[in-house]
C-alpha cells in the first residue's frame, strides 16, 4: 500500500513529539511536514535529541507557502481553539483530521459550550457545523464510527482512564451508577510543554495537590460516554490530582456493587467486554499494577478488586497520559480510519524502569 502522508500541527509540543516517536517507526506512514508557530526552522531532533536519526526534519510555519500540504491526514497536536479554526480547511481538501484537544469531542454546541466554560474559553465554537460530523476517538467504544469518519476528536487523558475503567461495569449493570467516585492522579507532563511556575521543579518536587475539584472539563466526556454505554444519564464524582511524576495516570474508581455481584462475576464481565481488545489488559487483585507497567506504551491496565466488607467495586486504571491518553490514541485512530491493523506502530512494551 502507498504510505499515508501525515502532517503534524503543533509538532514541537509533547503531543507532537509523541506522534513523531510513534509514526517514525510506523511501516505505512511518511511524515511530510512538522508545523508549529514556535521553534520554526529548528530540526525536530534539536528540540528532542532522542529523535536524532529518526526525525531530523525542520519545523515549518503552517502559513509558509513552501510548506507541503499533500497530506492524507493532519494531526492537530494543539491546545483548545486551534483545531476548530483550521480543521475545515483540510477537510475541504479531502484530508482526514485528528484533533488532540476538546474541540471535536462533542457533537452538540451546547455541550461544547459547557466544556469550554470549564477551561475558561468563553467563545462560541468556530466551526459548529463540523461538530455533528465529528466522532469521539476512543477506539474501544467507537471503532466502527471512527472507521467511517474524516474528523476525530481524541479523548482527554483522564477520560480514557475513567471510561475504560468503568465501561464493563456500566454495560453489565454491576454497580449502582449513583455511587461512582473517580480519584485520578497524573504526572506533570499532562500540563504540556509551556513553562509554568506551578510545575517548576522546586515547586513540584515532593508536592501533590488536587485541582479543579468538582469542576474538571473531562467530566463532560466521561459522563456522556458512560451514559451511552449504560443507556441512561450518569453523574460521577471526579477529583484529579497532580503528583510528582513526569508521566502516567492512575485512577482509582469506587462504586457500590449490585446485589449478588462478586469478584467472580466482575472479572468475568470485564474479560468478556475486553476479550478482543489488544490495548486493554485486565488483572485480578492478586498482582499490584504500577504506572511503570504502562509507561511509554499504548496499553491500559485495569486491576479489579472487590472490598467484601463494604460491598465496593474498586478498579485501578493505569495509562501513560502521553500515549494511550494522547498520541497513542491518535495513531490508533489513524490506523482505523485508513483500514489498517490498529496495532501498527503501537504494539510494543513500555519503558521500564
Amino acid at each position: 500500500m502507498d504510505k499515508i502522508k501525515v502532517g503534524i500541527i503543533g509538532a514541537g509540543g509533547y503531543g507532537g513529539c509523541g506522534a513523531v516517536e510513534l509514526l517514525s517507526g510506523h511501516p505505512h506512514v511518511e511524515i511530510r511536514a512538522l508545523m508549529d508557530k514556535q521553534d520554526v526552522g529548528s530540526p525536530m531532533s534539536d528540540l528532542y535529541p532522542h529523535l536524532t536519526g529518526f526525525c531530523d526534519m525542520a519545523i515549518m510555519d503552517p502559513d509558509d507557502p513552501n510548506c507541503p500540504d499533500d497530506f492524507d491526514v493532519v494531526f492537530f497536536s494543539t491546545p483548545d481553539g486551534v483545531g476548530q479554526q483550521g480543521a475545515s480547511h483540510w477537510l475541504k481538501k479531502g484530508v482526514k483530521v485528528i484533533d488532540y484537544s476538546g474541540d471535536f469531542r462533542f457533537n452538540d454546541p451546547g455541550v461544547y459550550k459547557g466544556y469550554a466554560e470549564r477551561i475558561g474559553r468563553n467563545k462560541a465554537h468556530a466551526s459548529p457545523e463540523l461538530l455533528a460530523k465529528s466522532v469521539y476517538g476512543l477506539a474501544e467504544l467507537h471503532r466502527k464510527e471512527i472507521a467511517e469518519s474524516s474528523l476525530v476528536g481524541n479523548p482527554g487523558c483522564f477520560a480514557v482512564s475513567c471510561i475504560l475503567g468503568l465501561s464493563p461495569a456500566m454495560k453489565f449493570s454491576l454497580i449502582d451508577p449513583g455511587t461512582i467516585i473517580c480519584d485520578a492522579k497524573t504526572g506533570v507532563s499532562g500540563a504540556g510543554k509551556t513553562p509554568n511556575a506551578t510545575f517548576h521543579y522546586p515547586a513540584r518536587y515532593d508536592a501533590m495537590n488536587a485541582y479543579r475539584i468538582s469542576g474538571h472539563q473531562h467530566v463532560y466526556e466521561i459522563e456522556r460516554e458512560l451514559g451511552l454505554v449504560a443507556e441512561r444519564d450518569i453523574r460521577i464524582t471526579f477529583t484529579p490530582h497532580v503528583v510528582p511524576l513526569c508521566r502516567g495516570i492512575l485512577t482509582t474508581i469506587y462504586a457500590q456493587l449490585g446485589e449478588g455481584e462478586t469478584m467472580k462475576t466482575v472479572e468475568a464481565a470485564y474479560r468478556s467486554f475486553y476479550g478482543n481488545e489488544t490495548f486493554v489488559r485486565v488483572f485480578g487483585p492478586e498482582k499490584a499494577q504500577l504506572s511503570t507497567h504502562v509507561r511509554g506504551s499504548n496499553f491500559c491496565n485495569l486491576s479489579l478488586n472487590v472490598d467484601e466488607r463494604t460491598g465496593k467495586l474498586i478498579v485501578v486504571s493505569l495509562i501513560d497520559n502521553l500515549v494511550k491518553g494522547q498520541a497513542g490514541s491518535a495513531v490508533q485512530n489513524m490506523n482505523i480510519m485508513f483500514g489498517m491493523d490498529e496495532t501498527e506502530g503501537l504494539f510494543h512494551p513500555g519503558i521500564y524502569p
